[in-house]
């Protein structure tokens, strides 16, 4: 990246929060709205690579996917403390749109950009298969099990079975992480290749600058969907299009730093570093949401509803089985990266057009 941008980027982010703050005071335009946010997106991959490039791998991947699930859980709890009435599916809503868009849209279009650079690409499958297990673990305990229990009417946790899953969904991602990080930091790292034995990291000051720009680009990216979240649900309200579009939207904004940092990885051949990123996205979004939300509900006495409908369940079951399959062989074609797609699209026509 040249100097001049790179100076661009050390400056959209406090100039972003500070849009923001006058979006959320009525006192911007969404137009501008947008286009910062689209800066702001572009400014925190940049600083994200830095940080990356600086504490090395996995933990670079580690650091963006837990501060954009932070600030995205933060979002949902400020959106639930706001409207109380309407905060029961909030949750499920997000986490389901956020790992949808993770395991199909990011994972389809990381593998077809990796598929592009090499026919056949090759990275660590006992990593990504514990990270699929992992998933599809918390996934089915947090949003399908709720349909199948009889001690509360409707696809709802009793007390003590909310607290026991939302306890669990953190042990896990925690135990996850420190296998990631500790114990099999080995199988989330791509093999050694000529040159890695040079050190092109950024000093410790360049990375600690980047690192709390990153954090002020990430405020502002979900600062900014919120404010347009209003004109959007107008829009889409408008167009005569579900209201369940407008969460869409706003996860798939709120994710897009990570996934334009994968897809710039995967490009580049470095498929292990965006499997690390999107595997690595989906389980902090479960993780850290779920006990987080459920402790809002426990303190604010809000019903949570966590159990999906038939529909979705069915499109879940067919996403882990699909992403289970593609990362089982340790390499993967063009094709995984379509099928990904498809079922990403499918999403999106029955909740469009249910």
């Amino acid at each position: 990246m040249s100097a001049v941008t790179a100076r661009a980027s050390n400056l959209v982010p406090p100039v972003a929060v500070g849009i923001a703050l006058l979006d959320l005071a009525g006192l911007s335009w969404w137009a501008l709205s947008t286009v910062v946010l689209a800066a702001t997106v572009l400014a925190a991959v940049h600083h994200a690579e830095v940080v990356a490039a600086r504490v090395g791998e996995p933990f670079g991947t580690l650091i963006l996917a837990l501060a954009v699930t932070v600030i995205e859980t933060g979002l949902i709890v400020s959106l639930m403390l706001a409207a109380p009435e309407g905060a029961s599916t909030l949750a499920r809503d997000t986490v389901f749109a956020a790992s949808m868009i993770i395991l199909n849209l990011m994972l389809g279009i990381c593998l077809i950009a990796a598929a592009r650079r090499l026919v056949e690409q090759r990275f660590v499958r006992t990593g990504a298969n514990a990270a699929i297990s992992t998933i599809a673990a918390l996934l089915v305990l947090t949003l399908v099990l709720p349909n199948f229990t009889t001690s509360v009417p409707g696809p709802i946790y009793s007390p003590a079975q909310l607290a026991f899953v939302a306890a669990f969904a953190l042990i896990l991602y925690l135990t996850f992480v420190f296998a990631q990080t500790i114990r099999h930091r080995d199988y989330f790292v791509r093999p050694a290749v000529p040159g890695d034995d040079v050190d092109h990291r950024p000093s410790a000051g360049v990375a600690g600058l980047s690192f709390t720009l990153l954090l002020f680009s990430l405020v502002a990216v979900v600062l900014l969907a919120k404010g347009l979240s209003t004109p959007l649900e107008e829009t889409i309200a408008a167009a005569g299009a579900p209201r369940a579009l407008v969460g869409i939207v706003i996860a798939g904004v709120v994710l897009l730093p990570e996934g334009l940092a994968a897809l710039k990885a995967a490009r580049l051949g470095l498929l292990q570093t965006s499997l690390n990123l999107a595997l690595g996205s989906a389980l902090a979004t479960i993780g850290l949401t779920i006990p987080a939300v459920t402790v809002v509900a426990f303190l604010l006495d809000l019903p949570l509803a966590l159990g999906l409908d038939t529909k979705g369940m069915v499109l879940l079951t067919l996403t882990l089985f699909i992403s289970s399959l593609s990362l089982a062989r340790g390499r993967v074609t063009v094709l995984h990266g379509a099928v990904h797609l498809v079922i990403f699209a499918a999403y999106l026509l029955v909740t469009i057009v249910p």
